[in-house]
């Protein structure tokens, strides 16, 4: 089995910082795509950022310039650099991941966290 584990999430102030990160652990042959969704109450899960195990990211257009993905793959290890918080940043983060198990499988399988709050005062 495999595991995604999130860490830290807080409080803080609008403008402020949070830097999330994600490790899987258990039956890994290979990661493909690792990447952060976020769900608000009462909106649906979006994604926020992803990365490619070659490193091209993608972003949603409203945290380009403010939030960074980036990922170890040694340490199957994603992490999201989140700068100049907004309110409107407040949600619960997940990490997903897509990973296949043993070397010659054809099998990919989607994972996700238990997510992490991340709160935004103003």
């Amino acid at each position: 089995q495999v595991q995604l584990v999130e860490s830290g999430g807080g409080l803080v102030q609008a403008g402020g910082s949070l830097r999330l990160s994600c490790a899987a652990s258990g039956r890994i042959f290979m990661i493909n795509v690792m990447g952060w969704y976020r769900q608000a109450p009462g909106k649906q899960r979006e994604l926020v950022a992803s990365i490619v195990s070659g490193g091209s990211t993608n972003y949603a257009d409203s945290v380009k310039g403010r939030f960074t993905i980036s990922r170890d793959n040694a340490k199957n290890t994603v992490y999201l650099q989140m700068n100049s918080l907004k309110p409107e940043d407040t949600a619960v983060y997940y990490c997903n991941a897509d990973i296949t198990p043993f070397l010659g499988s054809s099998q990919w399988y989607d994972y996700w966290g238990q997510g992490t709050q991340v709160t935004v005062s103003s």
